[in-house]
């Protein structure tokens, strides 16, 4: 439809041109008829405008069928460069309220870590705990068992000790009282509670 409408403008400038040409002409013949060097002047000068007119003319003609389509492409690139700028801008926007988004909530999440890390500790630090006394009941125990084990074998080093003795004690006082008239006393009681018995 454009274009149509370009076609119409230019022929109307060419029709307006040969009209003018055409008025030119007649222009300068009347101005021949009435003679003279001023009119030779006159029409030169009428024909200078005439060649002015179609020049611009054509030039008009041209500018008319060319620049429309180049203004065009002209206002659809500027038309669509201003389109992806305006979703950058859009995409920028909302990256912008998305980070605003994440740090008004890293605060929060921050707290609650914190939070959470106290938590565990507290949780760690009581487990800790529990096990130290557990491993030192386990330890009490243990070392009490390994008392009473040494209490136990020194008191059986102490009779073996003690028995020792007394065996030693006894061999001694033994070899004392055992006079060999104690022994033939000894013998003589031995064989007379021997003959006592029944066979």
């Amino acid at each position: 439809m454009k274009q149509n409408r370009i076609g119409q403008s230019g022929r109307r400038i060419i029709i307006l041109s040969f009209a003018l040409l055409f008025f030119c002409v007649a222009l300068s013949a009347h101005a021949a008829e009435e003679g003279g060097n001023s009119a030779a002047e006159h029409a030169n000068e009428i024909f200078k405008w005439i060649n002015f007119a179609i020049v611009a003319a054509a030039l008009i003609w041209l500018f008319a069928k060319k620049l429309p389509a180049w203004f065009r492409r002209n206002a659809e690139t500027i038309s669509s460069a201003i389109t992806k700028a305006t979703a950058a801008r859009e995409e920028a926007e909302r990256l912008v309220r998305e980070a605003e988004a994440k740090l008004a909530n890293l605060k929060q999440e921050i707290a609650e870590l914190q939070a959470t890390a106290k938590h565990e500790a507290a949780e760690e630090g009581e487990r800790i705990r529990a096990l130290a006394q557990s491993d030192a009941k386990k330890v009490g125990i243990a070392a009490q068992a390994e008392i009473e084990a040494a209490e136990r074998a020194a008191r059986l080093e102490l009779k073996a000790l003690a028995a020792a003795l007394a065996v030693d004690g006894a061999e001694t006082l033994l070899a004392k009282q055992l006079t060999p008239a104690a022994q033939d006393s000894l013998m003589d009681n031995f064989v007379k509670s021997l003959e006592g018995r029944p066979n």
